[in-house]
């Protein structure tokens, strides 16, 4: 499980590298592709706010019942996925009215597409170097073997970076792989 975790994480980093080239490409009042930040915002919401947090959650709330940590840590991890989605949902809105030819301040724009970006770098990079190493030093093999009971979605695929990419992100895939 946590290499999944892992491997997403160097995922949703590539995804968010893309996303900065934009914010560079926005600052040099260069014209980009606002479709291809909607379809990450989409990947993000249906796949990591579905599968990768919940999974994340699983383990730490497991990590805390049964080693102690401070509360500190364990209220950061929560909240912070509890504002990823909220800044998630707004940068999505901001997208759709770009997409629907409203006028929105380029200013503004960059303004929540750089916010979202470092948000998103900033929590992958605590839970790299914070959190994880700390679980994988403390679980034991029975510990992971309860927690892959306990997940209930064994067989999800990624479906950007899986075996099967869907249909809804091939041309995201495409993108990625031409970069």
């Amino acid at each position: 499980m946590i290499e999944s975790i892992h491997q997403d994480h160097k995922n949703i980093m590539g995804l968010l590298q893309v996303l900065s080239n934009k914010v560079n490409l926005l600052k040099e009042d260069k014209k980009i592709d606002y479709k291809v930040i909607k379809a990450i915002i989409m990947y993000l919401k249906k796949y990591a706010d579905k599968y990768h947090h919940p999974m994340e959650d699983l383990i730490y709330a497991y990590y805390l019942k049964y080693r102690v940590v401070s509360d500190q840590v364990a209220n950061r991890l929560s909240d912070e996925h509890q504002q990823l989605k909220v800044i998630t949902r707004e940068l999505d809105d901001m997208v759709d009215m770009v997409l629907l030819d409203a006028i929105v301040p380029k200013e503004l724009f960059i303004e929540k597409l750089e916010l979202f970006v470092t948000r998103q770098q900033q929590h992958l990079d605590y839970e790299e170097k914070k959190v994880l190493p700390a679980i994988k030093k403390s679980l034991t093999p029975d510990d992971w073997e309860s927690l892959r009971q306990q997940w209930k979605h064994h067989e999800y695929v990624d479906p950007l970076f899986g075996d099967k990419i869907s249909e809804e992100f091939k041309s995201l895939a495409k993108l990625l792989n031409q970069a």
